[in-house]
């Protein structure tokens, strides 16, 4: 635990002397992590905060993440990687979970940089995480990355705003979200955790994690069996705040807040082959 804090404070001293580039180079290595097993009490932990049932026996879809996510800043953190982690922005994931998993399961975990990629933002960065158990791909994730910096490319025309899915529930959101979701998940940013930690960082509250709004989502939609998820985070939820979760019945969600902003659009489908 110290040597992984010591780590990840170094990578965040050296944010401010990076140079992102989509041509940069990048570490290679994959960090394999075998024999991980579930610590049924954060796992609990977990649940409650984003709204699962707690003693289920197979893992929420989105817990995977939280495993392989020591591993992703790992990689992330190191001096290699060419992004700034202060201010590095998730800004979309896609879950494959080929079978269910059992919540008392042993399994391996895998995580690498995929690679870089130009925005008309910046640049942005793909990491993989892969789950196997008994030597099989179980669960696999893609999560994208954005370090924003001045670039010669055009910005584009700004994404649509899509029409409103039917609101199928409204939540008022807790100021201690993101430590109660810190606590759980080992993700504590401080922009997530209180106001003057916010701050520091630009946003007048403290934001709720990208992952929380969608594992919260993701809890009232369902994902029985194997799917396909996809997510894109538009826009930080401050707390406390109340926001609106939609639903189609055709695989869709979305979460929105004050004025219909979009937060998060998302979407479940079942996985086909």
């Amino acid at each position: 635990m110290v040597g992984e804090l010591l780590h990840l404070t170094g990578g965040v001293l050296r944010s401010p002397f990076k140079r992102p580039s989509p041509e940069a180079d990048f570490p290679r290595e994959r960090l394999v992590l075998p024999g991980v097993r579930v610590d049924q009490d954060r796992l609990a932990a977990y649940e409650r905060v984003c709204g699962f049932p707690t003693g289920d026996s197979a893992l929420p879809v989105t817990y995977p993440h939280v495993l392989g996510f020591p591993a992703a800043m790992r990689l992330m953190s190191d001096g290699a990687f060419p992004l700034p982690l202060l201010g590095l922005v998730h800004t979309s994931i896609e879950i494959t979970r080929h079978t269910s998993l059992p919540a008392t399961g042993e399994y391996e975990l895998a995580v690498h940089i995929a690679g870089l990629a130009p925005h008309r933002r910046g640049t942005q960065a793909t990491v993989v995480t892969a789950m196997r158990a008994g030597g099989e791909v179980v669960w696999e994730s893609r999560s994208t990355y954005l370090a924003r910096h001045r670039t010669d490319r055009p910005a584009g025309p700004r994404k649509e705003q899509p029409a409103p899915l039917p609101v199928a529930a409204e939540w008022r959101l807790a100021e201690d979200v993101g430590r109660r979701y810190g606590a759980a998940s080992g993700d504590r940013n401080p922009i997530h955790l209180y106001p003057l930690t916010a701050r520091l960082f630009g946003f007048p509250r403290a934001v709720a994690h990208g992952m929380w709004t969608v594992a919260r989502c993701l809890a009232a939609h369902g994902t029985g069996g194997s799917a396909v998820v996809r997510a894109e985070f538009r826009a930080p939820v401050l707390l406390p705040g109340t926001v609106a979760y939609g639903a189609d019945g055709s695989g869709r969600f979305e979460l929105r807040g004050a004025g219909g902003r979009v937060h998060l659009l998302g979407e479940v489908r079942a996985l086909s082959g």
